[in-house]
Order: structure tokens, then sequence, then C-alpha cells
């Protein structure tokens, strides 16, 4: 039987979302008093409406080089997905980036206002540190306490919300070429970096594995910017679910714009390049990670 890429994310996507609809109900947890109706209806909204679900199923695949697949790693992977659901509903407000969708949906402060979004968010990246610090995630406590940790420095200071700061920061002013990759390291790639290398945490990979799928993340990381960057620039609003132009519009700086859109095609495949190899000491248990890495490079949307 020919394997289908297409059938199996989604799969994969659906045991992701079937974890985060059981998380984001009204039902409270213990030490919980209550949970607002307004404040779940905003989380599930920012939360459950679709998208690729690409870090938790990084997170998943990776876990299954080393032979978990179990709904602990489910669970892991739905914090990481929290954390990223959590910035795109910050991200999207007037203060931020300023979108009305998302995923061609009402982005959440347009559904319901903004308060509603900011406690939405605040209530969604805090909900992520209950999730990774489950029992099912993984037997050794102090394995929890290592992805918790990595995962607040991948999330705030040092990676995604300092990467956000500096790519506003980078609003009408120049930025070097070592600039704009130091921030998108940040803002985009660290959690990419983070779902691979759960992932082989998970699974209890030796160091040296860890290593290796580290980078193979940090590859993911740029290579999904760099992508996400030539759509901003050639799809169409109707084809991303969102506004595009938006970087050109705010003044911001990209590799693309740098570069130009040949010299960022060849870096794109120098680096799918380099994820393939780095993917070989697995043979055929690697060939979704394969596969991924060729939707990243090659997406439409």
């Amino acid at each position: 039987m020919t394997f289908d890429l297409k059938t199996h994310l989604a799969n994969q996507a659906g045991r992701v979302e079937t974890a985060l609809d059981t998380l984001l109900q009204e039902a409270v947890s213990d030490g919980e008093i209550s949970r607002p109706q307004r404040l779940i209806a905003a989380m599930r909204h920012g939360a459950l409406n679709g998208g690729k679900r690409l870090r938790p199923i990084l997170v998943m695949e990776t876990a299954k080089l080393f032979g978990r697949s179990d709904d602990g790693v489910v669970q892991a992977a739905s914090a990481l997905e929290l954390i990223h659901c959590y910035s795109l509903v910050h991200d999207d407000l007037p203060a931020m980036d300023d979108d009305d969708l998302r995923r061609g949906q009402p982005t959440v402060h347009k559904a319901f206002d903004e308060a509603a979004a900011i406690l939405a968010g605040d209530a969604l990246l805090t909900l992520a540190f209950d999730v990774i610090t489950e029992d099912d995630i993984h037997s050794d406590p102090a394995v929890r306490l290592r992805l918790a940790r990595e995962l607040s420095r991948a999330a705030g200071i040092g990676g995604m919300a300092g990467g956000q700061m500096l790519d506003l920061e980078s609003e009408h002013r120049e930025r070097s070429e070592t600039e704009i990759r130091h921030l998108q390291s940040m803002k985009t790639g660290a959690l990419l970096r983070y779902a691979c290398r759960a992932g082989a945490i998970l699974g209890n990979a030796p160091e040296d594995d860890v290593a290796r799928l580290t980078r193979f993340g940090e590859i993911i990381g740029l290579a999904f910017q760099l992508a996400d960057d030539l759509l901003d620039v050639e799809a169409s609003p109707e084809v991303m679910g969102k506004a595009t132009g938006k970087d050109a519009e705010a003044g911001k700086a990209t590799l693309v714009g740098l570069m130009g859109i040949e010299k960022t095609r060849a870096e794109l495949q120098a680096l799918l390049n380099e994820a393939h190899s780095l993917l070989e000491a697995y043979g055929d248990r690697a060939a979704v990670l394969h596969s991924l890495a060729d939707y990243v490079v090659n997406r439409d949307s």
C-alpha cells in the first residue's frame, strides 16, 4: 500500500485535536475553582480552528523514532500546541500584528474582544505547563521537569517571545541578514527546534540522537520561516487563510527581501538536503520525517 502523507498527517492532527478538545472543556480540574464559559469559548476559538498542527506532529513523529506513540506523547505534543496557539492569539492583537483573519476565520479579538483575547492567550500558555507535567507524559519526573524547563526557554524571553519583540523592533528599520536570522531562530525556530528535541527526550533517546534531532528541528525552523516569507510574497490571502504582504506593509526586513526569491529557493533546497542527511541514520523509521521536511519546504499555504 502506498503511503499517503496527507492522510497520515490528518490522522495525527486529529489525535491532537481530540486531546485539545478534552483539555478545553468547562469541567474543572483538581484545584481549580471554576472555568468561565466566555474564557473557555475564546480559548477554544483560538485553539480548535484547524491548522496544520506541525509542531505537535513533529513531537509525535520524533518520539516514534524511539518507540513511543502512546497518549502521553500526544499530551506532550498538545502542550506545545497550546503554546503555539496562545502566541497566535496574542500576535493577532492590534498592538502586535493587527490581523483580522486566522485560518480563514475571525481572530479571537474580532470574534470576542481584545480583553478576552489577552486572557485566552494567558490561559492557553498557563495550561500548557499544567499539561506538560502530567504523569502520563513520562514515568520519570526528572524528564517531565526537563521538558517543562526547555519548553519555558523555547517559548519565553530567549525564545519565541524574545523573537517577537525583536521582530516588532524591526519595523521600518534596517536589519542585517545576521540580525534577521537571529530573530527568526527565536520567533519561529525555537518551538520547532523544541518539538524535535522533545520527541527524542520523550523516547529516552541517547544524547547524541537528541543533538541530531535538535539540529533537524533547527533546519525545519529556518526552512519553515523561509517558505512562509515566500508565501507572504507570492500566495493569495484566499489560499493562506490570512492577510499576505504584511511584512512589506509593516516595513519589516525579511531574508527573502534581502536575498531574493531564487537565492531563497536555493537555500531551502540546501536545508532540505541536510535534513534528509541527518535522518539517514534511522532508515525507514524516519520516512514520515523525510516527508514532513519535503512538506515544509514545498507547502503552498
